[in-house]
């Protein structure tokens, strides 16, 4: 089979495009034949050394990804060959097959395309998290959602906006309007060097945001807390890309709350994953959830993809595509 490697930590160049051996699936384990694959931030730190360090080079990237069932192994009842499937995280996802504990996929029901349920599952989840167990967002809360014409932002917002919620949206420059706005963004703010605190607290006349969820590393910490109200949550998320900071409890205004958010703790149960992924594809056959595609690159182009996603130019979610 075909696959993406990383040979070493390093840039986009250290990604090969190589042959490997088929994979067989052991006992309770399922072989799948992958129609499609999501790029995510997740993978362009593992490329920099900052996760799966005890994995030796070279290894084969992707954690996400939407395909057909090949063979199973010994003791696995529910699923059979032909079956549509989906996981939100089985390390080797950047190939053309992969093998995974049964457990790890949901069941792919047939009016939800590869591309879009490939496209769903780690941000979808991650949205879903965010904004119904995180902060279960209620009837007229005010949430400001950073980088919302991305993956996981264009789906929070929507999400948010399902749940009654008002949505103040960041974006990083005015070719993300677009996007932003489809997703249901209420009021749009177009900003790179973090100032903006004062135009929130403007549009909440003065009150601050119930919610932020902030996945922009430290630059946007300082001001993502400044436009909190009284006892508002700061949800952060994903900073692992940049240097991280400690914070210092007692120097918190105003009685917020603030936590790190991961998506794993909302499917902590192959039950869990799967009624929370059968949610979301149930939003998405109803037009209540529509997934924004940044762009779909071949495998042998992942170099491509990860140098696109990290210019962050891009919008919506990324594929592979074997």
């Amino acid at each position: 089979m075909k696959a993406v490697v990383m040979k070493d930590v390093g840039d986009v160049d250290v990604l090969e495009y190589v042959d490997r051996r088929d994979p067989n699936p052991g006992p309770g384990e399922v072989l799948v034949g992958v129609e499609a694959a999501g790029v995510n931030f997740m993978d362009i730190g593992v490329r920099q050394g900052m996760a799966w360090t005890g994995v030796s080079n070279p290894k084969i990237l992707g954690v996400e990804g939407a395909g057909l069932v090949l063979a199973v192994g010994d003791g696995v009842r529910d699923f059979v060959v032909g079956n549509r499937v989906a996981w939100v995280y089985a390390p080797g996802s950047y190939a053309e097959m992969i093998t995974m504990p049964a457990e790890s996929l949901v069941p792919l029901p047939h009016d939800i395309d590869f591309r879009t349920a490939a496209s769903l599952m780690m941000n979808g989840l991650t949205a879903s998290h965010f904004a119904t167990e995180f902060y279960p967002v209620q009837q007229g809360d005010i949430a400001l959602v950073h980088a919302a014409a991305g993956g996981v932002g264009s789906l929070l917002t929507q999400i948010i906006k399902l749940r009654g919620g008002r949505v103040i949206g960041r974006v990083s420059s005015e070719s993300k309007r677009s996007v932003a706005t489809e997703a249901g963004v209420d009021d749009l703010l177009v900003d790179r060097d973090g100032g903006f605190a004062g135009a929130v607290m403007r549009l909440t006349n003065g009150e601050g945001v119930h919610v932020v969820y902030d996945g922009s590393g430290p630059a946007s910490f300082q001001a993502s807390l400044n436009s909190l109200r009284h006892a508002g949550t700061f949800c952060w998320f994903g900073p692992v890309l940049e240097e991280s900071r400690a914070v210092e409890l007692f120097s918190l205004p105003k009685s917020i709350k603030i936590g790190f958010a991961v998506y794993s703790d909302h499917v902590r149960t192959a039950e869990l994953l799967r009624k929370r992924t059968a949610k979301l594809f149930d939003w998405v056959r109803q037009g209540k959830l529509k997934v924004f595609n940044g762009g779909v690159y071949a495998l042998a182009d992942a170099a491509t993809a990860h140098a696109d996603m990290w210019s962050r130019k891009t919008s919506g979610k990324l594929l592979l595509v074997p």
